[in-house]
């Protein structure tokens, strides 16, 4: 009973559509048909605003985190929580609220294993930190993090089971996200214009 609570609560934890409502609320703007038309918090920075972004971020995190805690506290077993994990990410990408659209997940996915591998956290943060420094192109940095998890998961725990885990469950926002790489690469002509770009603009 416990089993099917956690995924279940996950799932609907996961498809809260924070992005959506606050580009309703603060802007009466559907997220979903402007700039990248992702229901993600990168977007809401670039057509709402800087707080809002940083405001679905968080919510994102948060959710995704609670969904895996809940799983914890219900005292199920741990792979139950890392279906517990797989659930709010996939209620996040796949809303019942919004008709089963919704974002890539990568949020949600920081806050699972942010979760289940706290250890790992700074290592992440630290790769982030060094593309953005890089680059200053915030997709591009998070998703060289995301790349790099699974190798911070088998250095920081040394568990084939959340290394494995951790691609099993980045392969989702990966796979969402090809689309807009390639709409990215031709708008820009080649892989280094869309790694380096500088303006904002650019980086819609």
């Amino acid at each position: 009973m416990n089993t099917a609570v956690a995924i279940v609560a996950s799932y609907l934890i996961g498809s809260f559509p924070t992005a959506y409502i606050v580009g309703r609320l603060r802007k009466g703007v559907d997220i979903r048909t402007v700039g990248s038309r992702n229901m993600g918090a990168m977007n809401v920075v670039y057509q709402i605003g800087l707080a809002e972004g940083i405001l679905v971020l968080c919510v994102d995190i948060a959710k995704a985190m609670t969904a895996v805690w809940l799983a914890r506290w219900l005292d199920t077993s741990l792979t139950v929580q890392l279906l517990a994990g797989a659930a709010v990410v996939a209620g996040h990408a796949f809303s019942v609220f919004l008709g089963f659209r919704g974002g890539k997940g990568g949020a949600s996915c920081i806050g699972v294993l942010g979760f289940l591998m706290p250890w790992a956290a700074p290592y992440y943060l630290s790769i982030f930190a060094l593309g953005l420094a890089i680059t200053r192109y915030p997709t591009f940095s998070y998703s060289l993090a995301f790349l790099c998890f699974p190798l911070v998961a088998w250095f920081t725990y040394d568990s084939g089971t959340f290394v494995i885990y951790s691609l099993a469950l980045l392969l989702l926002p990966a796979v969402r996200y090809i689309p807009r790489m390639k709409e990215m690469h031709a708008a820009a002509g080649s892989w280094q214009r869309v790694v380096f770009r500088r303006s904002l603009k650019e980086r819609l």
